[in-house]
Formats: C-alpha cells, sequence, structure tokens
C-alpha cells in the first residue's frame, strides 16, 4: 500500500472526509523543537494533505501529517480550516519548482517538496478547491506559475471562444443575408427592366401593324 493509499485509509476515511490531494515535504528551514515536544521519536516524514467531509455542507482542512520513522502508521499533527488559508507562494512563476510556502492565520510554513511535479500538482488542486470551497475570503496565490491557476481561465478562454465563435458565424450571415437582398433587389431592378422593355417593345410592335 502506498502512503498515500494509508493516509487515506488511517487518518481522512474513518471521519468520513475524502483526501483531494496530498504532497511529501520537508522542511526549507528547520525549526529548533525542544527534544521533549518532539516525543524523542527521531526522523520521520512529513505530508501536507488537503481533504473535504463527506457530509454536507462541505469543510475543506489543510493537514500535516506525520509518519515516525520505526512507525507504519501516520498520525495528524497539526490542521487549518481553508478559510484560515491566507497565502499560498509559488516562490517562482517561471519555472517548475520544489519549493513553496503556506501562510495561515496562526502559522507560517517553509516546504520544498519531493518533487517539482508533485508541489505543482498540489498546488493546482489546492486553488482548484479554494476556488471552489471558499465563499467568504479566498487565498492569495503568488509567484505560481499560470498554468497551476488556470481552471478557471481555462473555461473563461473556451467560453470566449464560443461567444466569439457565434459571433463570427452570426456576422457572416448578416453578410451574405445583406449581399443575398442586393443581388435580389439588383434582380428585381432588372426584371422591372426587361417588362418595362417587354411592354415598350410590345407598344412599338402593335403600333408598326396599325
Amino acid at each position: 500500500m502506498s502512503a498515500k493509499s494509508a493516509i487515506i485509509k488511517e487518518v481522512f476515511a474513518p471521519h468520513d472526509e475524502k483526501m483531494l490531494g496530498a504532497v511529501q515535504v520537508k522542511r526549507r528551514t528547520k525549526k529548533k523543537i525542544p527534544f521533549l515536544a518532539t516525543g524523542g521519536q527521531g526522523d520521520y516524514m512529513t505530508f501536507i494533505c488537503l481533504s473535504v467531509t463527506n457530509k454536507k455542507p462541505s469543510h475543506v482542512s489543510i493537514t500535516k501529517v506525520k509518519q515516525f520513522e520505526g512507525s507504519s502508521s501516520f498520525v495528524k499533527r497539526s490542521q487549518w480550516t481553508i478559510e484560515q488559508l491566507r497565502q499560498v507562494n509559488g516562490i517562482d512563476p517561471n519555472r517548475d519548482c520544489p519549493e513553496f510556502d503556506l501562510m495561515f492565520d496562526n502559522a507560517f510554513d517553509q516546504w520544498v517538496a519531493s518533487s517539482a511535479g508533485e508541489k505543482c500538482t498540489f498546488v493546482q488542486i489546492l486553488h482548484h478547491t479554494c476556488q471552489r470551497y471558499s465563499v467568504e475570503r479566498k487565498p492569495e496565490f503568488v509567484n505560481c506559475q499560470s498554468k497551476l491557476l488556470g481552471g478557471n481561465s481555462i473555461l473563461h478562454s473556451a467560453a470566449d471562444s464560443v461567444t466569439s465563435a457565434v459571433q463570427k458565424a452570426s456576422q457572416a450571415l448578416n453578410e451574405r443575408g445583406e449581399r443575398l437582398g442586393r443581388a435580389e433587389e439588383k434582380t428585381g431592378d432588372m426584371m422591372n427592366s426587361a417588362q418595362q422593355f417587354a411592354d415598350t417593345a410590345h407598344k412599338l410592335a402593335m403600333k408598326h401593324k396599325s
């Protein structure tokens, strides 16, 4: 079983939560924590997880989960609601990089993910989740690549493209209609001229007969 599958089974499923995404991280700057505060449990793996409750109304949480050396189980260490998230800093908007920062109301953490790809996927899921579930105050996403924040913009671009296509088609039909209208007018004028010519010719023919 993968680490993420184990986290779902041990941490979120018992509380009727669905994990939306997770990223394995290490601190970029180590905090000085007293030995007793860690319980003397040595090295550990850390995951930042994003989850939502299955019951409505939905509640979204960001949870720090750890697995200590020598243990097969995962434990929840810290948790914040999505409303407490203030800022997501992607560090470099011009390239894929594994570093990112999370700022909450009462905490600030500087992380480096196990890979740039894993970090990018997590930020993308986090941004989409914030757009969907954050009602009162959405967090700020800074120094993030545009491709990671493109969920809504892609939809808007698609909608704009459809609107533009409809407008162009409508304009083309209007222009075609105008051309058809002008052609019909010309045809009508030609028919009138032909009729007048025929009437004149008929009158001349009758005059010559008499």
